[in-house]
């Protein structure tokens, strides 16, 4: 029989008729169930089974076998194709709990889509639909229960029609136990103490596997790289960066710029919390062949307080994605120091910009998110967008691996020990035939000698075949192998252990002052007569590390350890830096040097011949007339991975093409003149001046002086009698138009002739002013004035007179 509930009050009040229709023909006894108690209802109502229930079920993204306590993960509840649902309820419940208290729901769900889904309003830990129709799919997010929670189960019930489906174990259910904090959902500080003793030294190398090939969705192939990678090696109290945290201004520079220099800066101001810095080099491209571009590494060093590892490198572009570790624990439970560790990664998101692509345009995210894992299900755009909620293809992964350990060890683990060349058969070439078609790496070191006694051996190098220029031409000799004897064989030799490479100095025994450093190596290899090894396995030497050690000097740490050589070959530089740990007391600036640079000499560089194609025709004049530019190009034959080719690639050259035609300039207009008449109608003039003459056929000057009639007033020609009869005006006018036709066209200043002038006797004109402009238009003028007033003269009449006139209007 099936157990139904006595009552459907958790129901979601659109399903209660369905869910009355699957249970209104069962009988009483059947109905009968447990007393109502804190959801439980919900939990006991399990529907008919048929073959059918697989065509729904319930999914957590990226299938996980163990939940990270505190980490939110995406789960669906879908069903397959022609399958529907109209309604739902979904809970997490602790395992092993009936779900009568709130105690026994494990987690917290949180809603996506509110026109989807909604909690149940009389079973708050649950999650129903919102409205009753047909649906496919639903997502909510569930945040994992803090540590400690043990297992946890999600179940799923689907209504469907009149069935009701809901499932203590299938496709509707999904168990999750807890797991150890691992890289990839989430971070937390670590709980425990360290307990190992001395110090132990590391080297992480980053191995990048983001490629076209294995993400090929929207790959950006230009601009693809990983930024300058920016990490340390610290103290539980200080985190670089942790998921569920938010961004620091140096981590959001290198998420969005790849940046290092802020982080960095962060990183040191952090003192005694901080004991390596961990620096590597961009990569541009992101991926190369291992046998093209070896894996950036770095080393670094921990300790009993500083025995966490974190960093962050940028994929880029993008909005503001990286990779890296938070708070690796590299101190074991037993005491002692973890020999190797490998983590795969996938991106993370920093939180700063909503940018959903590689190449989406900036858009900061106001207000700033917490720091989260990228998931498939984040955004249909994505490059790793799935629909089905896979997990993302790691892109890359980090290997980090114990090198060397220092002082005491409480617990001691033997470190691995080099093997010994095996013996090589192989007869030694007597000269080296290699063709210049074969271009090669440089060699490498000689290896140990085979014989491990004081017997004849063989020991070899290697050199790699970067490219050969002539496939016809066979390229040999990666290996090189010459006689030797082993160890022992020397009278000068104490003994015939064959040793380790010294490890670097302890730190220095005084923080102020004249102390003491060690350095240790190991026996490789035993003599094979059981005899002592007697070559030293330590040494000694004095150090200082603060010369000053008055109250008011500044205390420095002892400086790191050199940075790898700027150049691959030939002559570079290396630096070291070390930090201020306590500033003078006064507020004065430290003196003591903090970085240091000297040169460094790597093997000799192989010169690479460069193959080149003929050069190209040369383009067309950058302009249409004048002077302009040209170009031609060829192109490099050889490949890229031999290294940079010094010769040109691209060659400029002047050209010059018939001048361009130049048009006239002339300048601004001057102000009207006044008016030549000072009655009756005259004429004003402008003029402006010709600044550039055409050239080459360019467009010629337009008019450089412009008039226009003026009229002052009537000039009155009375003689002084007063107002006169119309029959005197028309007599006068007569007069006028009969002298006018005597004259032939005299001009206006004959007109104004000092004769003309009744009751006035006027002097004659003035000569002409010189030109105010030498050129490009001027103005001229002269005067008439009164000589003599009879009493009968009207002053209009009498009043001097003034003429303008244009000059040297021709061009400059």
């Amino acid at each position: 029989h099936r157990q139904v509930p006595a009552s459907i009050k958790c129901v979601p009040p659109s399903l209660q008729p369905l869910a009355e229709m699957s249970v209104s023909s069962l009988l009483p006894s059947e109905r009968a169930g447990k007393s109502d108690g804190y959801c439980s209802r919900i939990l006991r109502a399990q529907g008919t089974r048929n073959e059918g229930y697989n065509e729904f079920r319930l999914r957590v993204e990226g299938d996980p076998e163990n939940y990270q306590p505190g980490s939110t993960y995406r789960v669906t509840l879908y069903a397959s194709s022609p399958a529907y649902f109209r309604g739902f309820t979904l809970i997490a419940l602790r395992e092993g709990r009936e779900g009568d208290k709130e105690e026994d729901y494990a987690g917290n769900f949180q809603i996506i889509d509110e026109e989807d889904t909604q909690f149940m309003i009389n079973c708050p830990p649950a999650v129903t639909e919102s409205t009753p129709r047909r649906r496919t799919r639903i997502q909510v997010f569930w945040t994992a229960p803090p540590s400690s929670s043990g297992c946890v189960t999600l179940k799923a019930s689907i209504v469907q029609k009149r069935i009701i489906y809901f499932q203590d174990e299938g496709s509707l259910t999904k168990r999750m136990c807890e797991k150890e904090s691992l890289y990839g959902e989430t971070t937390e500080k670590p709980l425990l103490d360290c307990c190992a003793c001395g110090t132990a030294k590391y080297r992480v190398t980053f191995y990048g596997n983001w490629s076209e090939k294995v993400h090929p969705k929207d790959y950006p192939r230009r601009a693809n790289h990983w930024s300058a990678i920016i990490g340390a090696s610290h103290s539980k109290n200080y985190v670089l960066w942790e998921y569920g945290g938010y961004a620091s201004e140096g981590i959001k520079k290198v998420a969005e710029l790849g940046s290092p220099v802020s982080m960095e800066e962060e990183i040191r101001q952090k003192g005694d919390d901080v004991l390596t810095v961990i620096k590597m080099k961009a990569q541009w491209p992101a991926w190369q062949p291992l046998n093209v571009r070896a894996a950036p590494s770095a080393e670094f060093s921990v300790d009993r307080t500083r025995h966490l590892m974190s960093f962050l490198t940028m994929l880029g572009p993008s909005p503001d994605w990286n990779v890296g570790l938070s708070a690796e624990d590299l101190c074991t439970k037993e005491c002692g120091w973890a020999q190797r560790v490998v983590q795969d990664m996938i991106p993370w998101d920093a939180g700063t910009d909503n940018g959903v692509t590689y190449e989406s345009p900036n858009k900061p995210t106001v207000p700033q998110e917490k720091i989260r894992p990228l998931t498939s299900l984040d955004h249909p755009q994505s490059p790793f967008y799935d629909p089905e909620g896979g997990a993302i293809t790691p892109v890359a992964r980090v290997v980090v691996e114990r090198i060397a350990r220092k002082g005491e060890q409480c617990n001691v683990v033997p470190d691995n020990v080099d093997d010994i060349v095996a013996d090589i058969a192989q007869e030694e070439k007597e000269e080296d035939d290699t063709p210049e078609t074969c271009i090669y790496s440089n060699w490498s070191p000689w290896s140990a000698c085979s014989s491990a006694t004081c017997d004849k051996g063989k020991r070899m190098r290697q050199r790699m075949l970067k490219a050969q220029l002539d496939l016809s031409v066979p390229c040999p000799h990666t290996q090189d192998f010459e006689p030797c004897m082993g160890p022992g064989c020397s009278d000068e030799e104490g003994s015939t252990c064959t040793m380790s490479e010294w490890i670097t100095w302890s730190p220095c025994s005084m923080s102020c002052g004249m102390g003491l450093r060690s350095r240790e190596r190991y026996v490789k290899q035993f003599p094979d007569d059981g005899s002592v090894c007697t070559l030293p396995t330590e040494e000694n030497e004095k150090c200082i590390v603060n010369e000053e050690c008055t109250p008011n000097s500044c205390l420095v740490t002892e400086w790191g350890e050199w940075d790898s050589c700027s150049a691959t070959c030939g002559l570079g530089m290396k630096r070291r830096e070390r930090m201020v740990k306590m500033p003078p007391p006064d507020g004065s600036i430290c003196g003591a040097e903090v970085l240091e640079v000297e040169k460094c000499m790597m093997p000799e560089c192989h010169t690479i011949p460069c193959m080149l194609s003929p050069w190209s025709d040369w383009s067309d004049c950058s302009v249409t007339c004048g002077k302009g530019m040209r170009t031609r190009q060829r192109v490099l034959k050889s490949p890229v991975e031999l290294g940079e080719c010094t010769e040109d690639l691209e060659q400029v050259e002047k050209c010059m093409l018939p001048e361009c035609p130049t048009d006239c300039m002339v300048s601004e207009w001057t102000e009207w003149s006044e008016c030549n008449k000072s009655c009756g109608k005259g004429h004003m003039i402008r003029t402006r001046m010709v600044k550039l003459e055409p050239q080459f056929g360019g467009d010629s000057c337009p008019e450089t002086v412009q008039r226009k009639k003026c009229k002052i007033r009537k000039c009155n020609r009375g003689g002084g009698q007063g107002q006169v009869n119309s029959d005197e005006k028309k007599r006068r006018k007569e007069a006028r138009e009969k002298r006018r036709s005597k004259q032939g066209g005299r001009q206006g200043e004959e007109t104004t002739s000092p004769a003309e002038h009744p009751g006035c006797k006027m002097r004659p004109w003035s000569s002409w002013t010189d030109c105010t402009k030498l050129c490009g238009g001027g103005i001229q003028e002269r005067l008439m004035t009164a000589k003599k007033r009879l009493k009968s003269a009207q002053l209009p009449s009498c009043k001097d007179r003034k003429e303008i006139r244009a000059c040297n209007v021709y061009p400059c």
